[in-house]
């Protein structure tokens, strides 16, 4: 890393990233208080949700008084460094309220609207995944011990591709992503859905899964875990010739990527 800014960011969103885990793994309470809702009931923010992403925003304005920020609590600045951190303080929030361990920290920081650096750190499974623009994606603690760079998964056929996808909490969206995901089983080895996008994008990266789709993210959702996946050699867009966004994110090793994305196409996994 010649640019002398992405060691101080990748340092300051590893640093970060474990204290907002290790708050809400620590301090989980027994009881969950719900603070507020989100597009329906059942998709719920917890106490500790904004907690996590008041610790974050916090820590890093102190150390970084004109950068940005998005957060998916609120969190929202302009900044006038050209920086912008791009935060979901808890992906994976019914999961967490469950008490089911797949949940993360997603930390990212943009500058001048690029994705240069993200971190996805995992608690429950001790793990932490981070990347750099042209450095390569990296995962540590957990299965990974003291460290490992990750390269995604040589393509199968797709046929027996394992994917992972999620489904949105609004019912009448779901239902027609359940559609998709009932044409696409019988073409896969099968399909998982984790719960969070971030550790999603990440087991992309890592090799424990050959792609992921999902519609409806937001930028928080993917910030972190698309340059994670990109730097382990995946590949990563939206419909055709365009990027990953809340229409549709897709994420899989080449040979695998291509034909998905040209089958959720034809799906119209992209619209409702």
């Amino acid at each position: 890393m010649t640019d002398p800014l992405l060691p101080e960011l990748l340092d300051l969103a590893l640093d970060v990233a474990r204290r907002a885990g290790a708050l809400l793994r620590d301090g989980r309470p027994a009881d969950l208080g719900v603070a507020a809702t989100k597009s329906s009931p059942v998709d719920v923010v917890t106490e500790m949700d904004i907690a996590a992403e008041k610790l974050i925003t916090g820590f890093l304005s102190e150390r970084r008084p004109h950068d940005g920020f998005l957060g998916e609590e609120g969190a929202s600045s302009e900044g006038s460094s050209g920086v912008r951190w791009v935060i979901d303080p808890l992906d994976g929030t019914v999961n967490y309220l469950y008490g089911l361990p797949t949940w993360a920290v997603s930390v990212a920081a943009e500058r001048d609207g690029e994705r240069i650096v993200g971190v996805v750190e995992v608690p429950m499974r001790a793990e932490t995944y981070h990347a750099v623009l042209g450095g390569g994606a990296y995962a540590k603690g957990g299965a990974y011990g003291e460290g490992a760079r990750l390269r995604c998964r040589p393509a199968p056929p797709l046929d027996q591709a394992l994917l992972s996808t999620g489904f949105n909490y609004v019912a009448d969206v779901r239902a027609h992503q359940a559609d998709v995901a009932r044409v696409l089983i019988p073409r896969l080895r099968d399909i998982r859905r984790g719960g969070s996008a971030a550790i999603d994008l990440c087991d992309v990266a890592a090799g424990r899964l050959d792609g992921y789709y999902e519609r409806g993210l937001h930028p928080w959702d993917l910030a972190a875990g698309d340059l994670i996946a990109r730097e382990a050699g995946a590949l990563t867009g939206g419909r055709p010739g365009q990027p990953a966004d809340g229409g549709l994110t897709v994420a899989a090793a080449p040979g695998v990527f291509e034909p998905l994305q040209a089958l959720l196409e034809e799906l119209g996994a992209w619209h409702d």
